[in-house]
C-alpha cells in the first residue's frame, strides 16, 4: 500500500467549502482515546478531498432546514497518527483512559476487535468522523456515546441507547448515506464517501 507525504491538491480544507461547519479535532487537542495529542495532527484543521467536502456541503445544506448542522471529529488522518495508535496499544503501563473510552476491553484488543485498523480509510482522504449540533447554540445532539467509545452501544444499530439518541444516529446516517456516503457498522460516527478519489494510496503528510 503506497503511502505518500506530499498533499495533492484535491484536499481541501472543510472551512473553506463550510464555513459554518464546526471543526474539533480530537486527536489535536488530546482529548481522546489515547489522552495526548496524535503524531501528524499539528493544526485544528480539517482536510478531507473535495468530492467529500462537497458532498458533507449537501448534507450541512438540508440540515439547516431543521436548525441542525455538523461538527467533524476527525477527517484526513495521517499514517503516522495510526502508527501512534499502533504504539500505544502495544503499551502496557496503565491506561488512564479506559474507563472512558472502552471499560469492557483491554486496549491490546482494540485491533482485534476491529475498532482500530493498521491502514485507515481516513488516512485515504474521504472518511470523516462528525456528529450533529444545534446550529444556534453548537451544542452536540444527544447519540448515545461520545466520539471513540469503544463497544457495543456505539453501533449503529444499538438498541442499549435512547429513542432519542437513536432517532438522531438515524437522522445522521440516512443524510449522510442519500449524499453518497456509507456507514461503518461499529461507529456510528464514522462515514466513507463512495466511490473515493483514492482507494489505496494512504497519506501521511502533516495537518499544519
Amino acid at each position: 500500500m503506497p503511502e505518500v507525504t506530499i498533499k495533492p491538491a484535491s484536499f481541501v480544507d472543510l472551512l473553506t467549502v463550510i464555513p459554518n461547519l464546526l471543526i474539533d479535532l480530537k486527536y489535536f487537542t488530546g482529548d481522546n482515546f489515547v489522552g495526548v495529542p496524535i503524531n501528524g495532527y499539528e493544526r485544528n484543521v480539517g482536510l478531507i478531498t473535495n468530492p467529500a467536502a462537497q458532498a458533507l456541503l449537501r448534507v450541512q445544506h438540508e440540515l439547516a432546514h431543521f436548525g441542525l448542522g455538523l461538527k467533524v471529529f476527525d477527517a484526513y488522518r495521517p499514517q503516522r497518527a495510526v502508527n501512534h495508535f499502533i504504539q500505544w496499544c502495544e503499551e502496557e503501563n496503565e491506561c488512564v483512559t479506559q474507563a472512558r473510552f472502552f471499560p469492557d476491553l483491554d486496549r491490546s484488543k482494540l485491533f482485534s476487535k476491529g475498532y482500530l485498523v493498521r491502514h485507515s480509510s481516513h488516512s485515504r482522504g474521504s472518511t470523516v468522523d462528525l456528529t450533529l449540533i444545534d446550529l444556534s447554540s453548537g451544542e452536540e445532539l444527544e447519540m448515545g456515546t461520545e466520539f471513540d467509545f469503544f463497544g457495543v452501544e456505539s453501533w449503529i444499530d444499538s438498541q442499549t441507547i435512547s429513542s432519542q439518541a437513536r432517532a438522531n444516529r438515524m437522522l445522521l446516517q440516512g443524510l449522510m448515506m442519500q449524499h453518497g456516503f456509507v456507514p461503518y457498522h461499529h461507529e456510528w460516527w464514522h462515514f466513507t464517501l463512495q466511490g473515493e478519489l483514492y482507494t489505496d494510496t494512504y497519506f501521511d503528510f502533516i495537518i499544519e
